[in-house]
């Protein structure tokens, strides 16, 4: 026997698409964001060829010191970390593409005997079935797909904000802890001469024991806080190399530029952040989109909670020495002891937190936004504080004490303690420089919506290191 294919099921599978397209039109969704948002390039590595390629190109880009961009353009195309995203986000959109299709037709056939009598009687049924309600409820089921699927788009523009921000961030660290570690061995040697000096000071008779031993904790705790310096230098290098994903040939081969950038002339105005328009920030749009997915899945429940099946099925059953049977069967489950009441609770609730988290994401973006700005303008005040202040206060007086040390009217401990003074002030300008390169990164991403811990500003050195201690 044969059976035609029925329009509505021909007209099923178009409308359900392919999942491949839908991947591949999320994964460009995500390299435009990537472009307009950051200026970097995704590339998804989808086979050892592209894979060595880009390797090949990470290499180049290692043979220099790596600039900042640099670093997001390596993290964007080569990390695997960031390629763990991407298929994730490809796995998500196929499970959206999944969740519109509805099931397969169901081909049931028997081959049944009798015996009796000297005779074999054969009985043979043939059954096509589908679900009506499936097709049904087919453009709804596609609608809630289409959600998804931006969902799932804005999920993955969030995650490579998220990627961007890191990495720029891990970069600032390793930058700014390499120049600060460079700086602490400045003050540890200062510290070590007048420690060496202050001894034979004292084996001349020239000085007490009260005096060398200042000197002598001075130079210690230089020491202490020259290896704290380098191993944060260390781990915020490594900690760069493992945001970007680079194995241990180009780990070794990675070099760091030897300071932080210049400061801009300005700040960012704060009328210019606080002119992100709301409809355009990441976190609101996720939270607007898993509204309306909540909101299609409960009008769905509201339907399928009482009646929560209907398949219609064709039959023709052969018997030996009779005529064909043949006709259509509908099975339709009778809520007899589930009414569907649990579920239409349950969806009402999820609806409620999907909208109430909504506007609770709506309510404190311009709180994130604001507690951003103020941490990056705080950050920029401090830093231009400590260039144009005590950076320059410190060189000064260092050359006014050289000139009084070559007049005789101080002495070289003197001279020393305000050397260390001056080297010390330069780490805190340091310090500062990479507390506002971090806020702004932290400012950009809270822009489009995914919002940073507030930066906590560096306290600055000791006292006692920053002191003289003579």
């Amino acid at each position: 026997m044969r059976f035609a294919l029925p329009l509505s099921l021909i007209a099923a599978a178009v409308l359900s698409g392919c999942a491949s397209v839908a991947v591949n039109d999320n994964f460009s969704e995500v390299q435009r964001f990537a472009r307009e948002q950051t200026g970097s390039e995704v590339r998804w590595l989808r086979s050892d060829t592209e894979r060595e390629a880009v390797g090949s190109e990470v290499d180049r880009l290692l043979a220099q010191p790596l600039q900042m961009e640099d670093a997001v353009r390596i993290a964007l195309g080569y990390s695997p970390g960031f390629q763990v995203l991407l298929a994730e986000a490809a796995t998500a959109s196929a499970d959206a593409t999944q969740s519109g299709r509805i099931a397969n037709p169901v081909f049931s056939f028997e081959h049944l005997y009798r015996s009796g009598g000297g005779e074999r009687d054969l009985d043979i049924g043939r059954v096509l079935s589908v679900s009506l309600l499936d097709l049904l409820l087919l453009p709804a089921r596609l609608e809630r797909a289409e959600y998804r699927q931006q969902q799932t788009r804005l999920q993955a523009s969030s995650a490579l904000l998220n990627t961007v921000t890191e990495v720029r961030q891990a970069w600032i660290d390793a930058v700014a802890a390499r120049q600060v570690a460079r700086y602490r061995e400045d003050v540890a040697m200062a510290t070590g001469t007048s420690a060496e000096l202050a001894r034979r000071m004292q084996a001349t008779g020239n000085f007490s024991r009260l005096q060398r031993a200042r000197e002598q904790a001075l130079a210690a705790e230089s020491a202490a806080a020259l290896i704290r310096a380098r191993q944060n230098a260390t781990a915020a290098r490594e900690a760069l190399v493992r945001r970007l994903g680079l194995t241990p040939v180009q780990a070794t081969a990675l070099n760091l530029p030897e300071r932080l950038p210049e400061l801009p002339k300005a700040p960012m105005d704060e009328g210019a952040a606080g002119k992100t328009l709301l409809e355009e920030r990441l976190d609101l749009r996720i939270a607007r989109a898993d509204l309306e997915r909540t909101a299609k899945d409960l009008g769905l429940t509201r339907v399928t909670s009482v009646v929560n099946g209907l398949h219609v099925s064709g039959v023709s059953n052969s018997e030996t020495g009779k005529p064909t049977q043949r006709g259509f069967e509908v099975e339709l489950p009778l809520p007899l002891f589930d009414f569907g009441d649990a579920s239409r609770a349950g969806g009402e609730a999820r609806y409620l937190a999907a909208f109430n988290r909504t506007v609770n994401v709506a309510r404190n973006a311009s709180s994130h936004v604001r507690t951003a700005y103020d941490a990056y303008r705080s950050a920029y005040d401090l830093a231009r504080h400590y260039r144009d202040e005590i950076v320059p206060l410190r060189r000064n007086i260092v050359e006014e004490s050289v000139l009084q040390y070559n007049g005789m009217l101080i002495g070289v401990f003197d001279l020393l303690a305000e050397a260390r003074a001056q080297v010390t002030s330069s780490v805190q300008a340091i310090e500062a420089e990479g507390d506002f390169w971090r806020a702004e990164a932290a400012l950009k991403a809270s822009l489009l919506g995914q919002p940073i811990a507030p930066l906590t500003l560096q306290s600055g050195a000791s006292p006692a290191e920053a002191g003289g201690g003579h």
